[in-house]
């Protein structure tokens, strides 16, 4: 039985696929998006005590050169999230795929679906295939939401019981991409046509930066390529606008899109067969 890192479960929420479902964050990423929502799920703890004597709790504590967190105390105040220098957090809890189905089966029958975040999901396929196998004995949804980095078809039993794949386009440029993930995208792309080849591509998403990126580019090439797949199956193109919301302080100077530009996003879509979309 396969084990994963977990940032947080979200019993409830109505913004991480159809319906109500539990969203379960895991620990760790292979990207560094500069307007990363949530910075803190990218590195694992390295341990350096920065954060212990900064929890009002006593949450953390120091067990022989180790952070040991105790979540039946901690509050909830991301202190130790804003001490850590390293893009980690202490709040991790190790389960496995057995102790995750249990957790989400406490919220039956109350959800719809179960959605694997991150983080970066897919650094866990087998610990995801395994929890996905158990949801489908309860006849719950299974989604994945992923920056595409791993290759989609290594990983056939872990589609066999997936829904759907919400894929982040980050920018189709690829020395955009880099520019905005550190890393290049072509597995990212490969993976949008695999995934969209068998049906599975439930949706893509892609933030608007006016200044990182050109989100034009972007929204015209990835529309294109995908159009000839929309007559085997729905794909939602969710369009989001950037905020500074939990954005690291260094990449907080970019500004918001305005309404026109959105707009100019979606109208691009729309010309290349696109009619579900969302603007967020």
């Amino acid at each position: 039985m396969f084990c994963a890192d977990i940032n947080k479960i979200i019993p409830f929420s109505s913004v991480d696929g159809p319906g109500n479902r539990a969203a379960i964050f895991l620990q760790g990423c292979n990207f560094n998006c500069r307007y990363c929502h949530n910075p803190e799920t990218r590195n694992h703890c390295i341990n350096c005590m920065d954060c212990v004597p900064g929890c009002p709790t006593n949450a953390l504590k120091n067990n022989n050169g180790k952070v040991e967190f105790y979540p039946e105390k901690c509050i909830g105040c991301d202190n130790c999230i804003n001490i850590c220098k390293y893009g980690a957090t202490p709040r991790i809890v190790r389960l496995t795929s057995r102790e995750t189905f249990e957790k989400i089966c406490e919220n039956l029958p109350f959800i719809r679906g179960v959605t694997f975040s991150g983080g970066e999901c897919m650094l866990y396929p087998d610990f995801m295939r395994e929890v996905f196998s158990l949801c489908k004995e309860k006849n719950l949804g299974t989604l994945i939401d992923s920056n595409g980095s791993v290759d989609f078809k290594k990983h056939l039993g872990l589609l066999e019981v997936t829904d759907g794949v919400m894929l982040d386009i980050k920018a189709y440029d690829f020395d955009e991409h880099i520019k905005v993930t550190d890393k290049g995208n072509d597995i990212v792309l490969k993976n949008a046509l695999f995934l969209a080849e068998r049906g599975k591509l439930f949706e893509i998403r892609t933030v608007i930066v006016p200044e990182l990126f050109d989100f034009r580019k972007t929204v015209d090439d990835i529309s294109r390529i995908l159009s000839p797949y929309l007559e085997r199956s729905n794909i939602r193109y969710k369009l989001i606008s950037y905020r500074e919301n939990g954005v690291r302080k260094e990449y907080r100077n970019y500004r918001m899109p305005n309404e026109k530009e959105l707009n100019e996003a979606k109208d691009i879509a729309v010309k290349n067969g696109f009619n579900d979309i969302v603007l967020i």
